[in-house]
């Protein structure tokens, strides 16, 4: 590995050289010589063998390189600063990463709304983000795979505060068979359809309160059950808020149903740990407001 033969406070100086129109306004605002500061951009001009500013009156002018250059310089120095804020962040108990494991039922706007909403006092904490379906979020939390976790179950040993209540509407294709009865549907007449579910994502396979076996589709997301119903494959029980503008669209409808049209599953918003860091508590606080 190279070793830089230029400091950042090399890099610092010349910056100051530009920002502020010559030497010795840099060295005034630097509380340091001219003669310093002339001396630190000499040896960086020949330290990397390019020729970076000119005098021009009394003002330092840079040509073509010295801008490249510079550039990357203010790059440079912004990132060293930001691993001496990171380091001081650490030290002082914030976390490097979030990870956060949400059941695919709770609203995609609200969650991304929350995340928009930490992104600018992360600190630069990272966020890994996991979906999970039924007991897919209890296994997450029991193996210790997350650090908060929004869950249809709270598993013994863990409390859980409700965070919201979400409300599934059976759907299909407006052109679907089950829309060509014109009348009220039974369980018969589901029973003769394809029912696309989204599969647990832990290994205990809750299976929701799915009807037949034999005409079921099942997939691992949301995402992939709303784009199969949409495309007149199957009718299944989707989240009555991530569709609202798919029925606008008249791209789904909702089932003929005398019983079972809608049902609703609440959501809780686990911490993996009593001792969760800052950084996992206010990220909990901002999914917790923004699902008021």
């Amino acid at each position: 590995m190279n070793t830089p033969r230029v400091t950042l406070e090399q890099w610092r100086t010349l910056q100051a050289v530009i920002d502020y129109g010559g030497y010795a306004q840099a060295a005034e605002k630097l509380h340091r010589s001219q003669s310093s500061v002339s001396y630190a951009v000499n040896r960086l001009q020949k330290q990397i063998g390019v020729q970076l500013l000119h005098i021009k009156g009394r003002k330092a002018v840079l040509n073509d390189q010295g801008k490249i250059l510079l550039q990357r310089s203010r790059q440079l120095l912004a990132d060293a600063s930001s691993i001496e804020q990171q380091a001081y962040h650490l030290n002082q108990g914030w976390e490097a990463e979030v990870r956060l494991a949400v059941e695919a039922a709770f609203p995609t706007q609200t969650l991304m709304d929350a995340l928009k909403q930490f992104k600018p006092q992360a600190r630069d904490t990272r966020i890994h983000l996991q979906e999970v379906v039924l007991s897919g979020a209890e296994e997450i939390l029991i193996n210790g795979d997350a650090d908060l976790v929004i869950s249809p179950y709270v598993p013994q040993g863990f409390l859980g505060d409700e965070i919201a209540r979400v409300k599934f509407i059976a759907v299909a294709h407006p052109d679907h068979t089950l829309h060509q009865l014109n009348r009220i549907l039974d369980t018969d007449d589901l029973n003769r359809e394809t029912h696309v579910v989204i599969t647990d994502s832990g290994h205990r396979g809750i299976d929701s309160g799915w009807l037949s076996d034999s005409r079921r589709w099942a997939v691992t997301s949301m995402d992939s059950a709303l784009k199969i119903i949409c495309s007149g494959l199957g009718y299944g029980w989707l989240p009555e808020a991530e569709i609202e503008q798919h029925v606008i669209k008249n791209e789904l409808k909702p089932l003929k149903l005398d019983q079972g049209l809608h049902h609703t599953g609440i959501l809780y918003l686990i911490y993996a740990n009593n001792q969760a860091g800052p950084a996992t508590r206010l990220l909990a606080e901002t999914l917790k407001q923004l699902s008021k």
